[in-house]
């Protein structure tokens, strides 16, 4: 008799092989779930392989529109970085595919959620925050955190070992240094001889980008148009986009063919370790860049002070700590969308050899810049005069401060 029916987040690798077939062992009936958010993967071949391995069925689910619109976009509104280097890739895709896995789990009557997440990692805990948050009376089965299934699997021999024990198919092309997760967001590369801090990535790791030195010696250009601080539209040369999966696709393939997007950082993982990470962002770059740019020409200087000292910090916060279904998201979200209200117009764009530049950037709808009250050689509108009440009052506190530095025999020299 079963213990139940479990649906598992199987991507088709040793990892989650492993755990389907010991599930199915320990007595589970198993479902496997599979989102396409952008990777690259033989579908029909992950899907063979796990019907093989003795699942009950296979769930393979397109979300890259869901993706996209929902949380791609909404970075791109919020500029959205992680400890002012990391765009979030993997981070942003967890919600999706945790909400998706969590329907499918409801469809076919489900009891438990597995997935592969290490002990160490931060997905294990946005998978199962998710999973509380969407689904709070479904179990979570989360292998490498049992102690029987660690004593068992101490190792990627063990694991090999009992690949070859259960007919587990395993690929015969040699295993890279590394261990990526990709998205239509971005590569990560990490683990392996990335835990050196000081080892360099081969030119080899990078699978989202072209190594700059190789990027084409004429620069290119293009102009994003945006709609309340969405993209809508990409005009190229050789055309222009404005489905939404397909324009963030064809900036990263700009940012891919000229190297832009690459980073290499140590950051702090939610759970408290440090981590290195090798990161290949190529759209979210160029986007984000033209998006800052834009809310310059348009967006009211007190309102973008609070975005960016709040809602930006903690959106993105939330992201990578793995609280999007939470209500402070929701609250942060609120404001984001009132304060991208007039963020309208368009941007022309600029990439070479690894970088991304702007060229310049207009709006029609909502222009907060003057020409004529920038303007050095005019003096309408603006009465130089007024300054200097204006300098008097913003001093009055800091001759006080000054004074009483003299005071204690602390003159502001230093």
């Amino acid at each position: 008799m079963s213990k139940g029916r479990v649906c598992l987040a199987y991507s088709g690798g040793l990892d989650t092989s492993t755990i389907l077939k010991w599930l199915i062992l320990e007595g589970y009936t198993v479902v496997c779930f599979l989102a396409n958010v952008g990777q690259e993967e033989d579908w029909p071949e992950v899907e063979k392989k796990a019907l093989a391995l003795g699942a009950e069925r296979m769930i393979i689910e397109d979300l890259q529109r869901e993706f996209v619109e929902e949380i791609v976009f909404r970075s791109i509104q919020c500029n959205a970085i992680y400890e002012d280097r990391y765009l979030l890739g993997t981070s942003l895709a967890r919600p999706i595919i945790a909400r998706a896995q969590v329907r499918v789990a409801q469809q076919y009557n489900c009891d438990f959620l597995s997935h592969g997440c290490t002990g160490k990692g931060n997905d294990q805990v946005r998978f199962e925050l998710a999973f509380k948050a969407c689904n709070p009376s479904m179990k979570v089965i989360a292998p490498w955190r049992l102690p029987e299934f660690i004593q068992k699997f101490q190792g990627r021999a063990d694991l090999l070992k009992f690949a070859a024990e259960n007919n587990i198919p395993v690929s015969s092309s040699p295993k890279a240094p590394w261990s990526m997760d990709d998205n239509l967001v971005h590569c990560s590369y990490e683990a392996g001889v990335l835990e050196n801090p000081d080892h360099s990535p081969p030119k080899e790791l990078w699978t989202r980008t072209v190594d700059p030195v190789d990027a084409p010696n004429t620069p290119y250009n293009f102009t994003i148009h945006f709609e309340k601080g969405i993209p809508v539209k990409v005009v190229t040369p050789e055309g222009e986009e404005t489905d939404s999966v397909k324009l963030f696709k064809l900036l990263n393939k700009i940012g891919h063919d000229h190297g832009v997007g690459r980073i290499d950082i140590v950051e702090n993982r939610f759970i408290g370790l440090k981590s290195r990470g090798c990161y290949d962002t190529p759209g979210l770059t160029i986007a984000r860049l033209a998006h800052l740019d834009l809310e310059g020409l348009v967006m009211d200087a007190k309102v973008r002070k609070l975005r960016d000292q709040f809602v930006t910090l903690e959106w993105s916060h939330c992201l990578y700590n793995g609280m999007y279904f939470s209500p402070e998201r929701e609250f942060l979200e609120n404001s984001l969308i009132f304060a991208q209200e007039n963020v309208t117009g368009e941007v022309r764009m600029q990439v070479y050899k690894g970088s991304a530049y702007v060229l310049g950037r207009k709006s029609d709808a909502s222009n907060l810049y003057s020409e004529q009250d920038a303007s050095m050689d005019s003096l309408e509108g603006f009465s130089p005069m007024d300054t200097t009440g204006f300098i008097a009052i913003q001093a009055i506190r800091l001759e006080k401060y000054g004074l009483q530095k003299i005071k204690d025999g602390k003159p502001l020299t230093k």
